[in-house]
């Protein structure tokens, strides 16, 4: 395995332990919420509106990833 290909696998695994990471602690904020009173349908509606960015996020890595794996020559007509 090429230096290069080490290094891009290594930053996408930091990159998705992160996002897990990210994920696990919304879930625990949302579990404080819910002790401290909050309804469940405010808590799961707080949940929904955090994960979104996770979500964008790891479609936009996903979508570079893709890119990334074509041919040069299909990339310039993709975009």
């Amino acid at each position: 395995m090429s230096a290069k290909k080490r290094g891009k696998s290594a930053s996408q695994r930091a990159i998705a332990f992160l996002l897990i990471l990210q994920t696990i602690l919304i879930g625990v904020n949302a579990e404080n919420r819910l002790q401290q009173g909050n309804s469940p349908i405010e808590v799961l509606i707080w949940m929904i509106n955090q994960c979104i960015p996770v979500l964008k996020q790891a479609s936009s890595l996903q979508e570079k990833q893709k890119t990334s794996l074509l041919p040069t020559h299909r990339r310039s007509k993709d975009k």
